[in-house]
């Protein structure tokens, strides 16, 4: 998480802002390397089953973590790998899944993006297709049963989600309730393969929001100062007891669905527009054009970032799978493995 700037005035709103800037900055580069490995892994045969990238989400993602607190449930997407990082998860926990470590957090019973750490608050996805809405509202409900309050919930879909019936019973629940959900939609423009325009008549998702009766938020997804600014403010409005806030970002994925499509249904005219650009060189540039960041910094935070990941692989591709006739085939709940689970909690990824 990034940590509190004391200062106060013009002077430490500059600091902060710089601070947050980089923080953010940095956090999406690591996601961007650890999924480039995930992907060289995928084709050399090491990752079984798919392997869904982040690219061109990492600054809509890296917003939701950095804005969410401990106490707070994240139930992100399959492309929030940034977010993750910036919510708390390690390296290695993602390594470890995606490599079936037993050693991981679902000891090697799930691969992929199905991995989480529920007593702290991060929540391993069932499903993407907005499934998890209902989930994060399920948690909310039971604080508010509990008198906690504070909390927000945040929930990442995309664009295919909000066809699903999923989506429209939770979100409606969510407003009915007044939760304090944060629903998160990355709208990159297709649904695995089905354009917009095959999938919704509304000129934009975000005129769903009046339709259920909660706030509504735009931003472009590929400019981070605006993901920082708008996804902040929805969070603080949803932990102020506004209700649901539905946040609607305009980008475009620079990868195929997963690393097994090739992608060659998206419209090149989209790759060259405004809506098609990638997010990570937008943050690079900006830090440049703000004199945060010199060509030393940014060539150094590369290369540490890379270290960290060929360490973390190396490190799994030394532990043991899971052995089918030793494992204790328990729910990770009971209550060995909860113990075990709490011991291995990592803190939030300090860049």
């Amino acid at each position: 998480m990034v940590q509190t700037v004391l200062e106060t005035g013009p002077v430490a709103e500059e600091s902060t802002s710089r601070a947050t800037h980089i923080n953010a900055y940095r956090l999406m580069l690591l996601a961007r390397v650890l999924d480039d490995k995930f992907a060289s892994l995928y084709r050399a045969g090491k990752i079984h089953g798919g392997v869904f990238l982040g690219r061109g989400q990492e600054a809509l993602s890296v917003a939701v973590g950095l804005s969410l607190r401990e106490g707070d449930i994240f139930a992100p997407l399959i492309r929030d790998q940034a977010g993750r990082l910036a919510f708390g998860e390690s390296i290695l926990d993602a390594v470890r899944t995606y490599l079936g470590s037993s050693l991981g957090p679902m000891r090697g019973r799930d691969g992929n993006v199905h991995r989480g750490r529920p007593l702290q608050g991060l929540l391993p996805m069932i499903s993407h297709l907005g499934a998890m809405i209902a989930v994060v509202n399920g948690t909310l409900f039971a604080r508010r049963m509990k008198g906690i309050s504070g909390t927000v919930g945040a929930a990442c879909i995309g664009d295919g989600a909000t066809s699903t019936g999923a989506f429209h019973e939770a979100l409606n629940q969510a407003a009915v309730e007044k939760l304090p959900l944060v629903l998160v939609l990355a709208d990159n423009q297709y649904a695995y393969s089905t354009p917009n325009s095959r999938q919704f008549a509304c000129q934009s998702l975000l005129d769903r929001a009046a339709g259920y009766g909660v706030a509504g938020h735009g931003v472009d997804g590929t400019d981070l100062c605006a993901c920082l600014n708008t996804v902040g403010q929805a969070v603080a409005q949803a932990r102020a007891g506004h209700g649901p806030q539905l946040v609607v970002a305009q980008l475009l994925r620079l990868c195929g669905h997963g690393e097994h499509d090739v992608a060659d249904y998206v419209d090149t005219k989209l790759k060259s527009s405004p809506v098609g650009r990638d997010c990570l060189k937008v943050a690079e540039e900006f830090l440049r054009q703000q004199s945060w960041a010199s060509e030393t910094d940014l060539a150094a935070w590369r290369s540490e970032a890379i270290q960290r990941v060929e360490e973390a692989v190396a490190t799994v591709q030394r532990e043991p799978a899971p052995d089918p006739f030793a494992e204790e085939w328990t729910a990770l709940s009971s209550r060995q493995l909860t113990e075990l689970h709490d011991e291995e909690s990592p803190g939030p990824v300090d860049i």
